[in-house]
């Protein structure tokens, strides 16, 4: 094949994403949920309309093929994170089982949406088992990282490993800190951002020494965030082709250092849609495909 689910940095061919006016649903759906759902602040609709159209459109200009999960009353404003409730494999889609509470309804209303549109399913994670899609990252097309974390835990990966080993695909567990807790969105996708074959950001303090390691030995040139950014999500780059990098403005120094190393980054104003909840451009997206 041209293309493959297995990666993070092709150029994307086929995504879905989630329009925040199907997610946000509106002012007053906003102000019923966004303290439970531990949103930093309440996003403001109307401009959280604005910042998402800028974003769809970058996503459009640069060749991707968008499908669009629809609005669906069974779950709430973190459906627009749409890369969480699933995982994309040559095979079919694995719909995960959500470690947040609030956001357990997510992988069923993906299903259905996959199914809608031809999109086989591969799998199911089933209860005790949880996982979420933002503790994944291909390495290569047979390598995947699974962070262990308060979302994702060990019997989800045992079941994560068991339907990718008859795929060829092995399954590397990186155990990740406590951090600020069991409600804070901490993913291994908040610390680690793949965008070439041997180019990816990073997060090294809270890194394991054995996994930051391991991508060393593998020929990767980290681009260290600095402690400043990390916050602002300057670690949470999408690539939407190799070297082609989509971020959050308000990272200058994560900009500048992937433009050093021949990078272009595009930005969009994501104060409403990203920053509030915790969820930059690859929480944003759930590529299906992309080019080899």
């Amino acid at each position: 094949m041209r293309y493959t689910s297995h990666s993070e940095i092709g150029k994307i061919k086929t995504l879905f994403i989630k329009n925040v006016r199907q997610a946000f649903v509106s002012e007053s759906h906003i102000e019923q949920y966004w303290a439970a759902l531990n949103y930093l602040s309440k996003p403001d609709f109307r401009i959280a309309i604005k910042e998402y159209e800028t974003f769809q459109s970058i996503l459009k200009e640069h060749g991707a093929e968008i499908f669009f999960l629809p609005e669906d009353s069974s779950v709430n404003m973190d459906s627009v994170y749409c890369r969480d409730a699933s995982i994309a494999t040559n095979k079919g889609m694995i719909i995960c089982n959500m470690g947040k509470t609030g956001r357990v309804k997510e992988p069923q209303a993906e299903k259905m949406a996959f199914e809608a549109n031809g999109i086989p399913v591969l799998g199911t994670i089933t209860a005790p088992g949880t996982l979420e899609g933002g503790d994944v990252a291909w390495l290569d097309e047979n390598t995947l990282a699974v962070g262990h974390t308060y979302r994702t835990n060990e019997e989800g990966i045992k079941q994560l490993t068991e339907l990718l080993n008859p795929l060829g695909v092995d399954v590397l567990t990186v155990p990740l800190p406590h951090y600020n807790g069991s409600n804070d969105v901490f993913h291994l996708m908040s610390i680690l951002s793949p965008v070439d074959k041997d180019l990816a950001v990073v997060y090294s303090p809270l890194m394991p020494i054995v996994f930051r390691n391991l991508l060393l030995r593998r020929g990767y040139h980290l681009i260290e965030v600095p402690e400043e950014e990390f916050e602002t999500m300057g670690c949470n780059v999408l690539a939407l082709a190799p070297k082609l990098c989509l971020m959050v403005e308000g990272n200058p120094k994560t900009r500048s250092l992937l433009e050093n190393k021949g990078c272009k980054v595009i930005l969009y104003k994501g104060d409403e849609i990203s920053v509030k909840g915790g969820g930059g451009p690859t929480c944003l997206t759930r590529p299906i495909y992309r080019y080899k």
